[in-house]
């Protein structure tokens, strides 16, 4: 098979073949006329070996060529009488027969020979195309498979992690819930003390007072963060234009982060609408913007930047938390001193932060990233040492009616109550119902007191007069939203006002407040406690059966 191969090339060009074919039979005729003396007899025998080489280099064709031209050779000069072609008795015939035979059976061989070998040759290609075709798909098939191996392990490490973040929400949850009701009674007792004072005490009670209110608001704060590092605070979502929000904290922004700060806004056109806390989400970027600040200590430039973006369903996958979807983008870029892979990787969790003692509690970060999940969103930090860092915000798109909108608050006079408003609080920790209480009277309002819903529902049945109730959530053998449930069905213009330091419960779901639902979590100072009374009592009774 090697000499077959190695003389396809001769066998591709018949005008070589052919010619050949008539030189061996010319070879062995002369080869016979130069041993005559020596050979007799079987002259056909001696041309035998030229059809086999004819039909070797050129197949089936010179073969017949070679067979042919040696026959009428034999016939003319080597068989008598000469000058005559065909045989002249039974012997000739028998040896021309002979001839015949032997030279198909040559030709024959040869050719399935050549055709088999042509055969095995294609296969050959077909064999060796088929190995380079195996072997690209067995590189790409592998580095596809790396890759996946890469994004799963980094989706592995996004799920230990998000179990870890809500093991210590889980945590943080529990403990905020306690902080808030030991706080409740600590900041309403202070508002109390501080309101009842007349101004010809010692000053220095005054300052007292005032320094353990600071306190107990900070740690208010905190708690809050604790709760949204958790994703357990309650939400009140709505329509928000991302360009209008970041393009009315720029004052806000400039005047906290200072002089040597310089910001610049990118607003982009035909930004989506997105769904969320207006209030939270002011300050989750408000944080971001801080911890901007802090990584220029010598001043520098804070790019804020908005965009629609898309996640698609590769990046969903190496983030086993993202949802595939379209996005709000909102990115905060510093040119500050840059964060490590290590300090990133930690950087979202609870009470970890790489500034100096006092500069900060490690919970800002955390905060926002509880917030933005809770929100079904995703957050993202990208930096280089010494080059900067970009972290982005991605909130849902919303779909539907877009009538955007920010909220105005501003410093309102404290608003005080009449004694015609009945208010029934209903609370199962003694020391919160009476501060609540105390509160409540001291703005001006009529106040009933119950520790658990069944008692508030023999006041109510005694007392027909209750304008609003004032109820925890979480209560033994009755919660606050049973017995608003059940008030709702016997006396619904009565309005209802939920207080709780946990927020997982009844009126909260996927982190967002029911529909119609008033909340005033606690700990609530007692500025927040009259506005919210008031505006509730404001509200016409038959609208708020329609919100109820």
């Amino acid at each position: 098979m090697d000499l077959l191969s190695a003389t396809d090339w001769l066998r591709q060009r018949p005008a070589y073949t052919y010619p050949l074919a008539v030189a061996f039979v010319g070879l062995t005729f002369l080869f016979r006329l130069a041993a005559s003396d020596y050979l007799s007899g079987f002259p056909f025998l001696s041309f035998l070996p030229a059809i086999l080489l004819a039909s070797f280099i050129g197949g089936a064709g010179p073969g017949l060529v070679a067979a042919v031209l040696a026959a009428f050779i034999v016939q003319q000069f080597f068989v008598e009488p000469h000058d005559v072609f065909w045989p002249m008795n039974a012997g000739q015939w028998v040896g021309l027969s002979t001839y015949v035979i032997n030279a198909a059976i040559i030709i024959g061989l040869m050719e399935m020979i050549i055709i088999a070998h042509g055969r095995q040759s294609r296969l050959r290609g077909e064999l060796n195309s088929f190995n380079t075709r195996l072997e690209q798909t067995v590189v790409q098939r592998t580095a596809e498979l790396r890759h996946e191996m890469e994004e799963n392990a980094a989706a592995q490490a996004q799920i230990r992690q998000l179990q870890k973040m809500e093991t210590i929400g889980q945590l943080t949850g529990g403990v905020a819930h306690d902080f808030n009701n030991m706080l409740a009674i600590i900041i309403g007792n202070l508002d109390l003390a501080q309101r009842r004072l007349t101004g010809s005490e010692d000053p220095r009670l005054l300052h007292s007072i005032q320094n353990a209110k600071d306190g107990a608001q900070r740690a208010a704060v905190l708690t809050a963060r604790l709760l949204a590092f958790s994703r357990q605070q309650p939400l009140a979502p709505e329509v928000i234009d991302l360009n209008k929000l970041v393009g009315g904290m720029s004052e806000l922004l400039r005047r906290t982060l200072g002089e040597q700060i310089r910001i610049e806004t990118v607003l982009a056109g035909g930004l989506w609408p997105s769904f969320a806390d207006l209030s939270q989400l002011e300050n989750a970027i408000l944080n971001l913007a801080v911890n901007a600040r802090d990584a220029m200590p010598g001043g520098g430039h804070l790019t804020i930047e908005t965009a629609n973006t898309e996640l698609d369903e590769r990046y969903s996958r190496m983030h086993s938390e993202v949802e595939a979807g379209q996005y709000v983008m909102v990115s905060m870029t510093d040119t500050g001193t840059g964060m490590s892979p290590d300090v990133i990787d930690r950087a979202f969790d609870p009470f970890y932060t790489t500034k100096g003692p006092g500069k900060g509690t490690g919970l800002g970060l955390s905060q926002v990233y509880g917030y933005i999940k809770q929100s079904g969103g995703h957050i993202k930090i990208y930096s280089e040492i010494d080059r900067g860092t970009t972290v982005k915000i991605y909130l849902p798109r919303h779909v539907g009616a877009t009538d955007a909108r920010l909220s105005a608050a501003g410093a309102q006079p404290l608003p005080q109550g009449s004694v015609n408003d009945t208010i029934l609080v209903v609370e199962d920790d003694e020391n919160v119902r009476i501060m609540t209480a105390e509160s409540l009277h001291e703005l001006g309002y009529t106040v009933l007191q119950a520790a658990s819903g069944m008692e508030a529902l023999l006041i109510l049945e005694e007392n027909r007069e209750v304008d609003l109730i004032f109820t925890d959530i979480v209560m033994p053998q009755m919660s606050g939203r049973q017995l608003a449930d059940i008030v709702q069905e016997k006396w619904p213009a009565i309005r209802i006002l939920y207080t709780t330091g946990y927020t997982r419960n009844a009126i909260v779901h996927n982190g967002v407040l029911d529909h119609g639902v008033s909340l005033l979590a606690k700990p609530f100072s007692l500025e927040q406690l009259a506005h919210k009374i008031r505006e509730l009592l404001n509200v016409p009774a038959r609208m708020e059966d329609e919100r109820t």
